[in-house]
């Protein structure tokens, strides 16, 4: 295994510790669970994913790399915390879902390894837990084919995204485990485009996602203060 020092020891430990709760529904990846959805129907209407190959970055237990080695695409996942990639292997045992491998290694060890190699890589609730976000940006962009697409979700950072994302999520609706996001590696759609933009990306689309806690619905739309996504592409 490779990897590199772009990773906090303290976020793989807080979810390892809940690797073996991925798959739960109801558990505090249900989110996730309630997301992937419009996620994988965003990412579709852009790019078709049937036949191509993918690269989920920060797959964790394999709910997105999942659903997208389901639409016929042939999908790596790839991760550094282990017990959630074994959790993702084991589900795709049980699920005998087809078409989806994954690896312990991080993206700059693999963009080392095989620049160029990918029709689409996606890195989604991921670039706001490590250290150094521009760098799995800059990886992300070297992964992917020219002309390829390069899917990023996070976090904005305002008052909004805090009282929203931490305060809300964390400490009223319970939604996730009290600690799951830190203020300061929030991440805002300006800085992004930077990291983009230095690495040969371009931004195609972006697109917010909003939730109501009384009905319990995800919706996409143009609002990006909170929840948000970029789609971009290769030069």
């Amino acid at each position: 295994m490779q990897t590199t020092d772009n990773f906090d020891p303290a976020e793989l430990a807080k979810f390892s510790d809940l690797a073996h709760r991925w798959w739960d529904t109801e558990s505090e990846f249900r989110p996730l669970h309630q997301i992937n959805p419009l996620r994988l129907a965003w990412i579709e209407n852009q790019v078709p994913l049937k036949g191509l190959r993918v690269l989920d970055v920060g797959c964790g237990g394999g709910i997105l790399a999942d659903a997208m080695a389901r639409t016929g695409a042939d999908v790596l996942g790839i991760d550094l915390a282990i017990k959630a990639l074994k959790v993702a292997q084991l589900h795709a045992l049980e699920a005998q879902t087809e078409g989806v491998r994954y690896q312990e290694i991080s993206a700059e060890a693999l963009a080392a390894a095989q620049p160029g190699t990918f029709d689409v890589v996606t890195c989604m609730e991921m670039l706001e837990h490590v250290p150094d976000p521009s760098s799995i940006v800059k990886a992300c962009a070297t992964l992917v084919k020219p002309g390829g697409h390069v899917f990023f979700s996070t976090i904005n950072r305002n008052a909004k995204a805090f009282l929203f994302a931490i305060v809300g999520a964390e400490y009223v609706l319970n939604m996730l485990p009290r600690g799951t996001h830190e203020y300061a590696k929030l991440i805002k759609p300006s800085e992004l485009a930077g990291y983009c933009r230095a690495s040969g990306l371009t931004l195609q689309q972006t697109k917010g996602m909003q939730y109501n806690p009384l009905t319990r619905h995800y919706w996409l739309d143009a609002d990006t203060s909170v929840n948000y996504m970029f789609a971009t592409t290769k030069s």
